[in-house]
C-alpha cells in the first residue's frame, strides 16, 4: 500500500446511516417500554433495600439490573403479542412493531431472550426464590395478563395488576432469600393502585380500546361505572397503604406521607366524579380529571414508597 494511499482521507459513514442506526437501537428501547421499566425497578429496589440485614452491594446491583431486565423484556413480549390491536389504537400506532420498524419474530426473540437471561442471572447471583418470583412475574405479565386477561374480561387490569406489583416482593427475597409480611404488603400497595391509576388513562383512551375490541372497563360497564369504581379503589388503596402503620411497620413520617397522599388520591378520584358529564356519563371537558388523576397515581406511587423508604432509614437512624 502506497504513503499516498496511507494518508488519504478515509471514507466517512454516509450521515443517513448513522441516523439510521441510532433510530434503530432508540426502537429496540422502546420495545422495552423504558417508562414503565423506571417505576417497576423503584418499586423493586425499595422491596429490597427495606429488607433487614446487610445487602452486599454487587448482589444488589444485579438484583436492579435484573429486574430492570425482565420488566424490559416482559414489555417487548407484549408488544409482540398486541402488534394487531396496536396498529389500531392511535396512542400504540406509533410503536415498533406495528410500524414495522423491528420485524416480529425479531421482537419475541428479543424478549424470550432477555427474560431467560434474567432469570438465570437473577438465580446465578442471589437465590432460587427471587429468581422463581422473577420469572412468575414474566409469565404473569407476557401469558395470563396479555395473552388471556387483556382481551377476555373487563377485570382484565384489577387481576393483571398483580404482574406489576411483584418487584418489591423479588427485591426482598433477593436480599434475604426469603417472605415476610411487609414485602406481601407492598405487593398490596401496589396490586390496588394500579386499577385506579390505569382506570385514569382507560377514561380518555376509551375510544381507542373500543376500535381496537378491548373489553376495558369504560367499553363493557361504561363511563359512569367506570369512575365510581376509581373512586372504590382510591379508598381501599387509602386502608391497605396505611397497614404498615397499623401493625407498627413504619413510623410517624410513613404514615403522613401515606395519608396526604391517600388523601390527595381520593380528591383525584372525587373530581372525576363530580366533573360535568353527558347522558352517557362521558366527560364534557375533555376528560380533565382523569388525565390529572393518571399522572397524580405516577407520582403518588413513587412519593408514597419513598416515604417508606425515608422512614425505615430514619428509624435504622435513631436507633
Amino acid at each position: 500500500m502506497s504513503e499516498a494511499s496511507l494518508s488519504a482521507p478515509q471514507p466517512r459513514r454516509p450521515r443517513f446511516q448513522t441516523e439510521q442506526v441510532g433510530t434503530q437501537a432508540r426502537d429496540w428501547l422502546a420495545l422495552l417500554k423504558p417508562r414503565v421499566i423506571s417505576l417497576v425497578v423503584f418499586t423493586g429496589a425499595a422491596g429490597m433495600f427495606m429488607a433487614p440485614g446487610h445487602l452486599n452491594p454487587f448482589v444488589g446491583l444485579v438484583t436492579i439490573f435484573c429486574i430492570c431486565l425482565a420488566s424490559g423484556a416482559a414489555g417487548a413480549i407484549n408488544m409482540w403479542y398486541d402488534r394487531d390491536i396496536d396498529a389500531i389504537m392511535q396512542r400504540t400506532i406509533t410503536r415498533p412493531v406495528p410500524s414495522g420498524r423491528i420485524p416480529q419474530n425479531e421482537a419475541l426473540a428479543y424478549g424470550v431472550g432477555l427474560s431467560c437471561l434474567s432469570v438465570c442471572l437473577m438465580w446465578i447471583a442471589t437465590n432460587t426464590l427471587a429468581a422463581a418470583i422473577l420469572a412468575f412475574s414474566i409469565f404473569f405479565y407476557s401469558v395470563i395478563y396479555t395473552m388471556w386477561l387483556k382481551r377476555s374480561t373487563p377485570q382484565n387490569i384489577v387481576i393483571g395488576g398483580a404482574a406489576g406489583a411483584f418487584p418489591p416482593m423479588i427485591g426482598w427475597a433477593a436480599a434475604t432469600g426469603h417472605m415476610a409480611v411487609m414485602p406481601v404488603v407492598m405487593f398490596g400497595i401496589v396490586f390496588f393502585w394500579t386499577p385506579p391509576h390505569f382506570w385514569s388513562l382507560a377514561l380518555y383512551a376509551c375510544k381507542d380500546y373500543g376500535r381496537a375490541g378491548i373489553p376495558m372497563l369504560p367499553v363493557v360497564r361504561g363511563v359512569r361505572h367506570t369512575r365510581w369504581q376509581i373512586f372504590f379503589y382510591t379508598l381501599v388503596l387509602l386502608a391497605v397503604s396505611l397497614i404498615p402503620s397499623f401493625v407498627g411497620a413504619s413510623g410517624w413520617l410513613y404514615t403522613v406521607t401515606a395519608v396526604v397522599l391517600g388523601l390527595g388520591f381520593v380528591a383525584c378520584a372525587v373530581r372525576i366524579l363530580l366533573e360535568p358529564q353527558d347522558e352517557n356519563g362521558a366527560s364534557q371537558k375533555g376528560d380533565k380529571a382523569a388525565r390529572i388523576s393518571f399522572r397524580f397515581s405516577l407520582a403518588y406511587l413513587f412519593f408514597l414508597f419513598c416515604g417508606l423508604l425515608g422512614d425505615h432509614f430514619l428509624q435504622i437512624w435513631m436507633h
